[in-house]
Parts: structure tokens; C-alpha cells; sequence
């Protein structure tokens, strides 16, 4: 099994800058797709951005493009989530996942392990 515990969330500025962490423990690093998903209140759980275990791939969810980055130092076992320029309508939620196998993967049932969740907020 592999647990998942993610941190750096909290209340941000519209047009600042945030940075979520989800650590990873109990199974190899290598191999290991992550994602990050998000949900907002009232809303259903959506992708936001995924890396491969090597780091060679990331892909985004359009409305994050250009202002998140997704990257993984798989020494610490650590991925991360730069959240820039974030806007009131990212106020959410933010999930880590991680897959086994290789390949981008964007849907909720392809990730086997979650993280609890860490809240952003994004004052205007």
C-alpha cells in the first residue's frame, strides 16, 4: 500500500502564488504515475495535472494551463503542485493521487492510493 499525505495548503491571494506537497510512503517511488484533483464545494471531483514517474511527461486540465506546474523529486518521495496566479474559482480541495504503471492518466479510477485532501483558498 502505498499512504499519501499532502500539506501546503491554505489562504492565498488572488494573483499570488501557493505551493501543495504530497508525500509518499510505503511503496517504491519509481514507477508511480501522480496526479493532483481537485474538488470544489458544491462541485464533483475533476483532474487538475498528472506526471509521469520519470518526470519526461505532465499534462494539464485547461483552465490550470500556463499558471500550474506539476513536478516530482522522487528522492523525497515528494510531488508538488505550484499554484500560480490563482483565481477564486480554484478555491478547493486538492487531492494527490498516485497510479501504478506507466503513462499520463487523468481519470479518477485509474489512481489506486489518495492523499486526505488539503484545503486552498483563494481570496479575491
Amino acid at each position: 500500500q502505498v499512504q499519501l499525505v499532502e500539506s501546503g495548503g491554505g489562504l492565498v491571494q488572488a494573483g499570488g502564488s501557493l505551493r501543495v506537497s504530497c508525500v509518499a510512503s510505503g511503496r517504491t517511488w519509481s514507477f508511480l504515475t501522480m496526479g493532483w484533483f481537485r474538488q470544489a464545494p458544491g462541485k464533483e471531483r475533476e483532474f487538475v495535472a498528472t506526471i509521469t514517474w520519470s518526470g519526461d511527461m505532465t499534462y494539464y486540465t485547461d483552465s490550470v494551463k500556463g499558471r500550474f506546474t506539476i513536478s516530482r523529486d522522487n528522492a523525497k518521495n515528494t510531488v508538488y503542485l505550484q499554484m500560480n496566479s490563482p483565481k477564486p474559482e480554484d478555491t478547493a480541495v486538492y487531492y494527490c493521487a498516485a497510479a501504478r504503471g506507466v503513462g499520463i492518466k487523468v481519470r479518477e479510477y485509474d489512481y489506486d492510493y489518495w492523499g486526505q485532501g488539503t484545503q486552498v483558498t483563494v481570496s479575491s
